[in-house]
């Protein structure tokens, strides 16, 4: 019994937890900052939601930034406008997974569909994906094989500021993002989900942010406007 669940054990650390922190902390195909240190992209996860994403495009068009969103498949067929608005305005949408289930804790069969439902949700809807960020960056094996089999781009970040948290205040979101921005950073914020209304947080948070990243000289880009 012991041998058994040594071997299960150690099975499930290279299915999975291996491959998720080998991506998120050594140099890998993953792409965890900008090359050019002039730019720094506004990423967002857990989208689309019917309030809150329409709100913070409001924002980003109001200060003329382009960000990239990774959308919950799930979540398109019922919000086209806001779709259709994001590709309107310039920005970049990303695969974030069919409906945020954690790669940690699925196998071979469960990852097949998420991404094949996933793309052809994306292509019922015109949309031509080349990101993918995994929802709390969790890979398995399974995974990086389906990343590699449609030819998407492993995105994860360089900042996160725990947006999503309850306990995180406007106030917090602010002075962690104006704290750890750097030319060069992908930064993850979230426009969906979360505790109590936490992308309401965010959107303020980034009302007084964005003002005081762009004194300093910030150049907003997209992870399209880099790749072309």
């Amino acid at each position: 019994m012991e041998k058994l669940i040594l071997f299960i054990v150690i099975t499930y650390l290279f299915y999975c937890i291996v491959p998720t922190f080998y991506h998120k902390w050594l140099p890998t195909k993953a792409i965890k900052y900008l090359a050019n240190k002039n730019d720094i992209a506004l990423t967002f996860d857990d989208g689309i939601d019917s309030i809150y994403t329409n709100q913070l495009l409001d924002l980003l068009y109001q200060y003329h930034i382009k960000a990239t969103f990774f959308i919950v498949a799930k979540t398109i067929d019922e919000n086209g406008e806001i779709i259709k608005r994001m590709i309107k305005e310039g920005h970049t949408v990303g695969l974030h997974s069919l409906e945020h289930k954690n790669a940690l804790f699925h196998g071979y069969f469960y990852t097949k569909k998420d991404f094949e439902m996933s793309m052809s949700i994306m292509k019922k809807h015109g949309l031509h994906i080349r990101y993918f960020r995994p929802p709390w960056g969790h890979v398995n094996l399974f995974t990086l094989k389906y990343i590699k089999k449609y030819n998407l781009d492993f995105i994860l970040w360089n900042v996160m500021v725990g947006d999503w948290k309850k306990s995180s205040t406007t106030k917090d979101i602010t002075e962690r993002l104006i704290k750890k921005a750097r030319k060069g950073s992908i930064i993850c914020l979230h426009d969906g989900r979360g505790r109590d209304k936490a992308p309401k947080r965010t959107i303020e948070a980034l009302e007084s942010a964005i003002p005081c990243l762009q004194s300093r000289g910030f150049n907003f880009v997209t992870l399209e406007e880099i790749n072309g």
